[in-house]
């Protein structure tokens, strides 16, 4: 089936292409918001290497028999970032498909809940993080002021690229 009709049809599946579409699009931007503000607080210890960067390089040394070169670090880091906000607003885009209107609360609660469940659990368990305890109070506010500005963006991405698609009817 082709997107545009996807996009055409009155039905679920209008809604649902929409609301994924329209999520897709404000989790891209909510994750561009995250990385520029990840560029100016301290989120980890100098020394300190990403999650990302350790998957990709984990990744790469599998494939290649190498890790990434430190002159790629960065664009490694975004190589799972990106993907990953695209797949978070995706699903919050999907839950919210039939609701157009601009609900910054709901995009604060995207982002703290994204924070959660990534940087203060899964994470630290799986061994890429340190445990939320051995993190200083500071460097934890930072990311999670920047998850939460992650969701807002995604929110107010979302809710206007679905009223745009919607007033295409």
């Amino acid at each position: 089936m082709k997107v545009q009709t996807l996009l055409k049809k009155d039905s679920y599946s209008k809604a649902a292409g929409r609301g994924l579409l329209a999520g897709v699009i404000g989790g891209l931007a909510g994750t561009a918001v995250k990385s520029l503000v990840e560029h100016f607080l301290t989120v980890r210890e100098v020394e300190q290497r990403s999650a990302q960067i350790k998957i990709v390089d984990e990744l790469s040394t599998k494939i290649t028999g190498s890790p990434i070169s430190v002159d790629n670090e960065e664009l490694a880091e975004q190589l799972v970032n990106f993907p990953m906000g695209a797949s978070v607003g995706a699903a919050y885009g999907f839950g919210k498909k039939d609701n157009e209107e601009l609900n910054i609360t709901d995009g604060i609660i995207l982002g703290g809940s994204t924070w959660i469940s990534t940087h203060e659990t899964s994470l630290p368990m799986m061994g890429l993080e340190p445990k939320p305890t051995d993190v200083p109070m500071r460097m934890q506010f930072n990311e999670l002021f920047a998850h939460v500005l992650f969701g807002i963006t995604t929110e107010v991405v979302r809710s206007t690229v679905l009223q745009r698609l919607n007033e295409r009817d």
